[in-house]
Formats: structure tokens, C-alpha cells, sequence
């Protein structure tokens, strides 16, 4: 179930890469969800792109 304010969507993944992913997240201490969170803005803020991490979903349209 998604946190309070979270937006939930399926996600079809290779599962050598959920490997991968599950292996980075226990060594940062971090849940896959938390981990791959932290890839996507790492990834974003390379290309320029910040995202302020927000406490309040914005309302769906």
C-alpha cells in the first residue's frame, strides 16, 4: 500500500535488475521503493532537473 500522499503505479521490471536494486537498497539501508526514488531524482537532478521533495501529494486533475 502507497504512504499517505505517494502516487502507487505497477512497474514491470527484469528481475536481474530488481536484483540489483534490492542489493543497493540493503546497503544504503533503504527500501527498493525508497532506492529507486533516490536513483530517479539523482538521475533528474543530472539533466538539471530538481524536485522538491514534498510532504503533500498535489491534487489529482
Amino acid at each position: 500500500m502507497a504512504s499517505p500522499g505517494k502516487k502507487a503505479f505497477p512497474l514491470r521490471i527484469d528481475p536481474a535488475l530488481w536484483e540489483e536494486l534490492q542489493r543497493l537498497a540493503a546497503q544504503d539501508l533503504r527500501s527498493v521503493n525508497a532506492e529507486i526514488e533516490f536513483l530517479l531524482r539523482e538521475s533528474l537532478a543530472r539533466r538539471g532537473i530538481k524536485v522538491k521533495a514534498s510532504r503533500e501529494a498535489p491534487p489529482d486533475d
